[in-house]
């Protein structure tokens, strides 16, 4: 079975964050594992506060895993100070493992932040270039390449520009656009544009995490990222479809519609 480690940090109500990505690797059939970088007091509604775990002990849950286990691929999240990305960054230059996922998070689905926007320079030196994809939304990919995004083309442009920062291949993910839900892939070389309509629900918390997640399991069993990222867009989309309407905000995606009758509960 590939092994494939989630970098993140943790969700109480279990929408996203490290939740959301055990609850992909379960349902992609790959074995799960996880590094906790802060626990997130967070519903469907609000964010209530966040504690970073510190970074020495971050280091040794990295230490640990990689030690023993090892990752066929590594999908690294919410990464909320300059200091975490720090011993993050030393430790995948370390041990070197292949395909590195990296969904930049920045804000939870309610618009709260979860990154320090003072740790951006570090996000763009440090953890950027560790990326063989980076899976930012378009105000993620704004913030990073202080571009505004409004079209297609500018999508492509942004994608460009980040991969003039390190990263091997970049999605930039279409769902705050209006419209069909296109992402847009650049691999270095060829621009792919991957499109499906848009479903009409604001249950849609976790998604840029399983998304991120599910490309990661892709990579594990040695897809190629094109082809990774429309299982992983296929795989979202089914999940936004069969979404729960839990709690009184915006609802979580259905991780396992596959293997529950009809979809649902």
């Amino acid at each position: 079975m590939k092994k494939v480690l989630s970098i993140a940090g943790s969700d109480c109500s279990g929408g996203a964050g490290i939740q959301a990505d055990l609850k992909t690797f379960s349902a992609l059939g790959v074995f799960g594992m996880s590094v906790i970088v802060s626990v997130v007091a967070e519903n469907t509604s609000r964010v209530i506060d966040i504690q970073n775990i510190t970074p020495d002990m971050i280091g040794k849950q990295m230490d640990a895993v990689f030690e023993d286990i090892g990752a066929d691929a590594v999908k690294i999240g919410m990464l909320s100070s300059a200091e975490c990305m720090e011993i993050v960054a030393e430790k995948m230059k370390r041990y070197r493992p292949e395909n590195i996922v990296i969904d930049p998070v920045m804000y939870a689905k309610n618009g709260s932040p979860l990154m320090d926007v003072r740790a951006i320079d570090t996000l763009i030196r440090k953890i950027i270039p560790l990326a063989d994809v980076l899976t930012p939304n378009i105000p993620e990919a704004e913030e990073i390449t202080d571009m505004k995004i409004t079209s297609l083309k500018e999508m492509e442009r942004a994608a460009d520009r980040i991969c003039a920062m390190g990263a091997k291949a970049v999605v930039v993910k279409g769902g705050h656009a209006v419209g069909n839900a296109v992402d847009v892939l650049f691999d270095g070389k060829k621009i792919y544009h991957f499109e499906t309509a848009r479903i009409d629900t604001r249950n849609t918390h976790g998604t840029g995490c399983t998304f991120s997640s599910a490309i990661a399991c892709g990579l594990a069993k040695g897809m190629s990222l094109p082809e990774a990222v429309r299982e992983a867009k296929t795989y979202v989309t089914s999940a936004i479809a069969h979404s729960l309407s839990i709690g009184k905000g915006n609802g979580p995606v259905h991780h396992f519609y596959a293997f529950t009758p009809c979809g649902g509960w």
